[in-house]
């Protein structure tokens, strides 16, 4: 209850605030991938600024996100392996309590003397 109530505290002015940005900048601007001609490139699109602003933002957090997601390989490789490892104890554990006789089934340890001097 209380993370939903701090989720919509904090995600009603976000939606508040981008809704505000993309009425603030509704004006047309024309995104060229012709780097020869700026006059007249080969292919441009006009569109709105905030959908050109959004659409920067978006593929910035897919490729940070991408990016970091590759850079943690070797964590998470490691993870799994020591994730292995743990399992293969835990088992080994159990394999040698079942083998381990039962407490009326035990021998006693022998008692050693002291040494005497």
């Amino acid at each position: 209850m209380f993370r939903k109530i701090v989720a919509t505290i904090m995600l009603v002015p976000l939606a508040v605030i981008i809704v505000g940005f993309a009425v603030a900048n509704r004006q047309t601007v024309t995104v060229s991938f012709d780097p020869t001609s700026a006059t007249n490139p080969a292919y441009a699109v006009h569109l709105p600024l905030f959908i050109v602003i959004f659409v920067i933002l978006i593929v910035g957090v897919i490729v940070g996100g991408v990016t970091a997601w590759l850079n943690q390989g070797a964590w998470r490789r490691t993870a799994r392996k020591l994730d292995a490892d743990m399992r293969a104890l835990h088992d080994e554990i159990e394999a040698l309590r079942r083998r381990e006789p039962a407490p009326a089934e035990r021998q006693p340890l022998p008692v050693i003397p002291p040494p005497t001097s």
